[in-house]
């Protein structure tokens, strides 16, 4: 029961992911190292399906390897998360405390993408 749940999670982070790699408005790393845990958890011949297929390699490869990720990796990470929490901020404009808590996060997010995540040559 519990594989299958992990089967079926990785799938949807799977399919999320690879709609994020090709709209600019959905972040595919989060979606993409979802389904790695989750294959991992749940099935070696699934996990080592994914990690050979040029999705997981072009987006994941060198961050799970602990190399870091490239410029352009990082920068659309960063700028896919602001305009969707710039969208929640401007949609929160009777909640201070909501924007606040906002506004921190994406702070800490841009944070640690330029000094935690080491940027590698293309």
């Amino acid at each position: 029961m519990k594989k299958t749940l992990y089967v079926i999670l990785g799938c949807v982070g799977l399919v999320l992911g690879a709609v994020g790699a090709v709209l600019p408005l959905i972040p595919s790393v989060p979606f993409l190292l979802l389904a790695a845990y989750c294959f991992a958890k749940s099935s070696e011949r699934l996990h080592n399906w994914f990690i050979g297929t040029k999705l997981y390699k072009d987006n994941l490869e060198s961050y799970v390897a602990g190399k870091g990720m490239t410029k352009k990796t990082k920068i659309r990470i960063m700028a896919t998360v602001t305009i969707l929490m710039a969208i929640g901020f401007i949609m929160m404009h009777q909640v201070p405390v909501g924007r606040i808590v906002l506004a921190c996060v994406w702070v800490f997010h841009i944070v640690y993408f330029v000094m935690g995540v080491k940027t590698i040559p293309q």
